[in-house]
């Protein structure tokens, strides 16, 4: 394990946001990922492959869902330096935190589940503020 990070909403002082708690996990590569499913299903926490992907092992934990823990490799794609980049950005620029709530907002009046038109609808934004965190590439 390299790193532990609180990322997501709740992570961004002043942020509107569901009460879960993202946490990243950065591993040096993807095969160290299979060996934390089993140690966090005892404590509670549920693998989601189909949530996952390339970049990512992710998880989830309560009911209602109180954490998510997403396992990145430092060996695959931009995953884990995007979630960071974002965060950052978000807490050193309060008109761009506020713009994200003020969408957030909004989608979730067209989506109160928090479901696919939600997540979908956060998509550009979410890749203007990385272009303007300068530090991350949209693809890996």
């Amino acid at each position: 394990m390299l790193a532990i990070e609180h990322i997501g909403s709740t992570s961004i002082p002043g942020m509107f946001s569901k009460p879960i708690v993202d946490i990243g996990v950065l591993l040096s590569d993807m095969s160290d990922a299979e060996k934390y499913i089993k140690p966090l299903a005892s404590i509670g926490y549920t693998y989601f492959p189909e949530s996952s992907s390339s970049e990512r092992h992710f998880f989830r934990k309560g009911n209602p869902v109180e954490f998510h823990i997403s396992l990145a490799y430092k060996d695959r794609g931009t995953f884990w330096a995007r979630q960071i980049s974002f965060r950052d950005y978000l807490r050193m620029n309060r008109e761009s935190r506020d713009e994200y709530i003020k969408l957030k907002k909004e989608l979730l009046n067209v989506d109160p589940t928090g479901g696919k038109k939600y997540i979908n609808g956060k998509c550009e934004f979410v890749k203007s503020i990385l272009m303007k965190s300068e530090k991350v590439p949209l693809h890996s």
